[in-house]
């Protein structure tokens, strides 16, 4: 096979304009949350590094998440919700079974001439989001498009399961993305991975065709997330590590290069320890879990919105996307923002 890095270079570039973040104003502590199962704040520090995790009220829903999301990346782009094109809403908790969550964030944007869908890769899906709107913008077909991960994950957990509940937030990132064609920014390289086999180590299987409303659970926690937390954690190190190494070699860069590996915040210790295999300096290595917790889909735009926003990146720098999550599914991103 071909390198990719002898690949010709494509006519047009896709290039991150404008980015937004929102997060609900509610927020859930680890001490709150030692008051509900048998934790403290100390054990999930340890474990996780999170501390805080912002909680959904019962009038917020994931299309209002990602709306809000969305408004300030427009803004920020500068670009008028009538330009936009395409609108991906990646999510594994959409605002319904159908129709996709994206058509409610049109309808509130007033985004009449995008067509919309949502894309379910979990933790990974904006990764993957990015690099499906990458191939129409490279080609020609669009010129402006607008990609969120949002997620209100606390609405399916466990919170009588220390091991889970300690873990998810809810939130929202976007991203407008716009064709040019300087060449001198964009998005160099994107991966996709996913290993179905190993699907039972994270997932929510109720309510689908194969666990249907009509019928009674055989087990009535199947509508919380499950999780096999060692095989996670072996596997999300794994992949990272091999992902970030394809990407450098796609793209003929070292880690000097790079000015920012922007992790999918699963756990601090994960994206740590996979930092310490590829021999990262930790100040190239993004982290704020700690404010958020895990927002699955949501996590990659929402740490790149604040990493922007808090000087630790900038214009010109080479920033790696990586992400891991459900499915299995994995991916990365390499872009010039």
């Amino acid at each position: 096979m071909d390198n990719p890095a002898k690949a010709p270079s494509p006519c047009y570039r896709a290039v991150i304009t404008g980015h937004g973040s929102f997060a609900p104003e509610k927020t859930l502590a680890n001490d709150e949350l030692a008051r509900m199962v048998d934790t403290s704040d100390e054990w999930i520090t340890t474990r996780t590094g999170i501390k805080v995790r912002h909680v959904t009220t019962e009038n917020e829903s994931t299309a209002f998440l990602a709306t809000e999301a969305a408004k300030r990346a427009l803004a920020e782009a500068r670009l008028d919700p009538a330009q936009v094109e395409l609108i991906v809403v990646a999510t594994i908790t959409p605002e319904m079974v159908f129709p996709s969550t994206a058509s409610f964030v049109q309808r509130a944007l007033k985004a009449n001439r995008a067509w919309v869908f949502d894309l379910s890769a979990a933790c990974s899906g904006f990764v993957y989001g990015l690099s499906i709107v990458q191939q129409f913008i490279e080609s020609g077909r669009l010129k402006n498009a607008l990609i969120i991960g949002a997620e209100t994950l606390t609405k399916i957990t466990d919170w009588t399961d220390r091991t889970s509940c300690i873990l998810f937030g809810d939130g929202a990132g976007a991203v407008v993305l716009q064709r040019a064609d300087d060449g001198r920014r964009g998005i160099l390289y994107s991966t996709m991975h996913s290993d179905g086999e190993r699907w039972e180590a994270l997932n929510c299987q109720a309510y689908g065709s194969r666990h249907p409303a009509s019928r009674e659970l055989d087990d009535p926690k199947k509508i919380y997330m499950q999780i096999k937390g060692r095989e996670v954690y072996q596997q999300a190190i794994r992949r990272i590590v091999e992902t970030v190494d394809e990407c450098l070699h796609a793209c003929d860069v070292t880690l000097d290069d790079i000015g920012m590996i922007i992790s999918h915040q699963m756990n601090a210790r994960i994206i740590e320890s996979a930092s310490k295999r590829l021999g990262v300096p930790q100040d190239k290595v993004f982290i704020n879990i700690a404010e958020y917790g895990n927002t699955s889909a949501a996590s990659v735009p929402i740490a790149f919105d604040e990493c922007v926003r808090t000087g630790r990146l900038e214009r010109g720098d080479i920033v790696v996307l990586v992400a891991f999550g459900a499915g299995l599914t994995w991916g990365a991103n390499v872009i010039v923002f």
